[in-house]
């Protein structure tokens, strides 16, 4: 998953009190860079890269011939390094999935109003469910506006309290209260809390004992427009079997079939979104009814995480997890003639960092502490190997340290800056920003962390049982290439090679040295883990202190 990071002079303001300015003269960046031991190889880096995107890896799509030969060459590779078996006698975690061929119907009918509403699949809505059965439907059930569907205790709010929700379907906005509100108490601001993301309000809905929930897709608050939603939906979903709770539909509709759905209903004529601003908000029996139905093409099967272990010495049941995902799309609808979804930037950069980061450590000597390189499954499908090992950890989360996740490095030449996704939620940013000025370079809080991209990929799992985590990657400026010059390759990759089978790799257009760079610092922050006593803490006003079980 890569992250978008165009970052603007303004929106450097805004975060100037919690930016680090290095003052170094470009003499003084380039004599530490040229002292600095790269332990890291950028030959390796370079060969696992080409090698994990090239078409005989098929698009690395989980459950697939391009999954066998992805595992086995991790494998392989990690043992030829002298990395050992990270789960007991095995480099595997099985992770049984479940393949969901979905076939929703073409309409969703909505009644009880003026009129019936009929919103069409894929024009006015999208829709899947995670339950693996043969069919799932809502059947004229209940709709209650729920506002943004949230329940925080911290901020004393609760979008579902005074109904009985089973079988009823929750109506609700994307994001959080806080987003443009210019009111940094209200939750917290415009920073993004998992409380607005679609995945939070979908398990909030089932917890509640909710039949469905519907969000009302909006392009600003959401983060992307309406055309992304309806690329993101295929056939072919992937979950995995658990205790938690699952609404039996979750849906979307787009902000013009969501003005229709309301005029029609006992909110006619009132600002729905104004309504759930307030405080004392509390859910709205809408007077409609939503039907709608999937049928489902069910096939079970079994994934893998790669698990990869460098024990320590002393303290060697004391774990430091880096962790990529080695998942990319396979094979799927063509593009100009190319129907192999590479992935080549996200993610066989990260994956060949993990053993790029094996043979350093195994060249540096042995740690304190022990290493685990793990390549995890079905990222792009929703985070479930990361989820799955999460819920199932082979090592225990109490002695895991912390987390370094590595997810799609595109550093077009060796950076100045280091964006740190989630930044002020733990003292990993302190070991960010010390491997960083042993480079030259500063650190940069995630300019948009309204889009709540610390939520999106990997180290959101880890994060989520209380393990401190890091995101960091080099993505604003460059030593040897001016701001601009890194925004224009940063929009190519996005607009032209994101999630496309564009995304390939070219000895022309990717710098390894660059990508050795970020990795470097990644190692280095490991390194100094290792080594230590110390567990890194979540700040006070984190989400996740509270998850923290450490003994």
């Amino acid at each position: 998953m890569i992250v978008k990071v165009c970052l603007k002079l303004h929106i450097m303001k805004k975060y100037l009190h919690a930016v680090l300015i290095i003052l170094i003269t470009g003499c003084n960046a380039e004599r530490d860079r040229t002292h600095l031991s790269m332990i890291v190889n950028q030959e390796a880096l370079g060969k696992h890269i080409e090698k994990l995107a090239s078409d005989e890896f098929m698009g690395r799509m989980p459950f697939s011939e391009g999954e066998d030969k992805t595992v086995s060459y991790l494998k392989n590779e990690f043992q030829e390094l002298g990395a050992q078996s990270g789960n007991g006698d095995s480099y595997f975690q099985e992770v049984p999935l479940v393949q969901l061929n979905g076939i929703p119907s073409e309409e969703m009918l909505i009644s009880g109003g003026r009129k019936d509403i009929i919103l069409k699949h894929y024009k006015d809505f999208m829709v899947l469910s995670e339950k693996a059965v043969p069919e799932v439907e809502l059947d004229r059930s209940d709709m209650v506006f729920a506002g943004y569907g949230i329940v925080a205790p911290e901020y004393d709010w609760n979008d579902y309290e005074g109904i009985d929700w089973e079988g009823k379907t929750a109506v609700v906005l994307v994001n959080d209260p806080g987003f443009n509100s210019e009111d940094s108490t209200l939750f917290k601001g415009n920073e993004l809390t998992y409380y607005g993301r679609w995945t939070y309000k979908c398990e909030e809905a089932a917890r509640q004992g909710a039949a469905g929930v519907i969000i009302i897709h909006e392009s600003e608050p959401a983060g992307y427009g309406w055309g992304v939603e309806q690329a993101g939906f295929t056939n072919n979903n992937l979950t995995f079997e658990s205790d938690r709770p699952l609404v039996d539909i979750s849906a979307w509709i787009s902000s013009e079939g969501a003005d229709v759905l309301f005029e029609s209903s006992a909110l006619a004529g009132r600002d729905y979104k104004e309504i759930a601003l307030k405080k004392d908000f509390k859910a709205i029996p809408l007077g409609l009814f939503a039907s709608v139905k999937i049928e489902n093409n069910l096939k079970k099967d079994v994934s893998r995480n790669v698990i990869a272990l460098i024990p320590g010495t002393d303290r060697k049941d004391e774990y430091i997890i880096y962790c990529a995902h080695w998942d990319h799309f396979g094979i799927g609808k063509p593009v100009d003639g190319d129907s192999i979804y590479n992935g080549a930037v996200d993610n066989a950069t990260g994956t060949a960092a993990l053993l790029a980061l094996a043979e350093a450590f195994i060249k540096a000597g042995p740690t304190s502490r022990s290493i685990v390189l793990l390549a995890v499954t079905a990222e792009e499908q929703g985070l479930f190997g990361s989820a799955y090992y999460a819920e199932n950890p082979v090592y225990e989360p109490e002695k895991t340290v912390a987390v370094i996740n590595i997810d799609a490095i595109l550093a077009p030449c060796p950076m100045k800056d280091l964006t740190i996704i989630g930044y002020g939620h733990s003292e990993m940013d302190d070991y960010a920003r010390e491997a960083a000025e042993k480079q030259g370079r500063y650190i940069i809080p995630d300019p948009e962390s309204d889009k709540g991209y610390i939520f999106r990929s990997d180290q959101f799992s880890f994060a989520s049982i209380g393990i401190p985590s890091l995101y960091a990657y080099g993505r604003f400026e460059g030593f040897t290439k001016s701001i601009e010059e890194i925004k224009m390759v940063i929009e190519d990759y996005e607009m032209n090679k994101y999630h496309m089978p564009t995304d390939e790799f070219d000895t022309e257009t990717f710098d390894l040295s660059g990508i050795q760079f970020d990795i470097q610092l990644l190692f280095d922050i490991g390194y100094k883990l290792a080594n230590e006593s110390y567990f890194p803490e979540w700040y006070d006003d984190s989400e996740f202190k509270p998850l923290r079980n450490r003994n």
